[in-house]
């Protein structure tokens, strides 16, 4: 499923109902976004402890997304997954990010168009 050497998180196809796009029409009435998210985290302290208080809180993860989403009310479905990724590295014990926005109902003869982005979190100063 993920091809990666770490533990992942995830949420997929989360429905988020925002305002987005470049044209006049798209910035006075809301669109549907479909969103997958992947976040590299170690869970095995969850694992061990069955506590969602050592877990990254998938709940929390979507709620906020959503939050984002419709604040933003980003014109490129490119800033919006680029504020999305960099919100989820600071806010999330997570240290890599990929995520995709799609919007279904952009281009009719397709079943979504979208981005994928890629994001890593920064490396503190005590990693030196």
């Amino acid at each position: 499923m993920f091809h990666t050497q770490s533990d992942v998180v995830f949420v997929k196809g989360l429905k988020v109902e925002a305002v987005i796009g470049v044209y006049e029409w798209e910035r006075v009435i809301t669109q549907p976004l479909l969103i997958d998210i992947a976040l590299e985290t170690d869970i095995s302290r969850a694992a061990v402890s069955d506590d969602v208080s050592d877990a990254l809180n998938y709940k929390a993860v979507c709620d906020d997304v959503s939050a984002w989403c419709q604040a933003l009310k980003a014109q490129l479905l490119e800033h919006l997954a680029g504020q999305i990724a960099d919100n989820l590295l600071a806010k999330y014990a997570t240290h890599k990010v990929t995520l995709s926005i799609a919007k279904p109902t952009a281009i009719k003869p397709a079943d979504a168009v979208g981005v994928q982005i890629t994001r890593y979190a920064k490396a503190s100063s005590n990693d030196a």
